[in-house]
């Protein structure tokens, strides 16, 4: 049984639905670091102020972060589970990731969460950064056609004028800024296991990770 598996992959691939299901199915606890990048740019957008380095290093020097066992996000102490799913929040999450003091914060708090194991962790950079040692590395990938589609089912349900096109040219720009930013890129580490989720559902998904994650390759 492996006992640390890292996903990576970029926005709508469907890593934040497989991983709570694959960490149900192995009793595993799930971290999702998407959700703490997300955080910082919640609580930065709590202040209403404009954009600055030196105001973002001051809220990460303060931020207290936490994830429970049912995926939840607390932030100082307040949960923000729901509210950092919105597009301003997770534009701002690609913002601050460029940020080499924040991104250090954040991968010691995850390296500290991954200690005692059986953990399964995803993110973008997962396997190449922060847990180069995971017991089995996963890359997940879809169309970005599919991947906005995906995005455009789940938000819709919110609200009902979202646009397609929108959450297409979004998740684009959302691909180019993680793939090309200097510190820890987006990219699939060179012994990830290669999943095209595209033509497959969750469970399909799901199923695929758990059969390496018991069995090996």
């Amino acid at each position: 049984m492996k006992k640390i598996i890292a996903v990576d992959g970029p926005a709508g691939a469907g890593k934040s639905t497989v991983c709570k299901i694959v960490a149900a199915k192995l009793n595993y606890t799930y971290i999702d670091t998407g959700a703490m990048y997300r955080a910082v740019g919640w609580k930065f957008l709590q202040t209403g102020e404009n954009f600055s380095e030196e105001l973002l290093q001051k809220i990460v020097n303060k931020i207290e972060i936490k994830l429970d066992a049912q995926a939840k996000v607390f932030v100082d102490n307040v949960e923000v589970t729901k509210s950092i799913r919105t597009p301003e929040v997770s534009k701002l999450a690609s913002d601050v990731s460029k940020f080499g003091f924040v991104r250090k914060k954040l991968t010691e708090l995850q390296r500290k969460m991954a200690e005692s194991g059986k953990v399964i962790m995803d993110g973008r950079d997962i396997g190449t950064q922060v847990l180069p040692n995971a017991d089995l590395k996963i890359f997940l990938t879809a169309s970005l056609e599919e991947r906005a589609r995906r995005r455009f089912e789940e938000l819709k349900l919110k609200n009902p004028a979202v646009e397609l096109e929108k959450i297409q040219q979004e998740i684009f720009l959302r691909d180019k800024q993680d793939s090309e930013r200097e510190i820890a890129p987006l990219k699939q580490a060179d012994d990830a296991i290669f999943i095209d989720t595209t033509d497959l559902n969750i469970e399909q998904v799901a199923e695929k990770i758990l059969e390496l994650a018991c069995n090996g390759k």
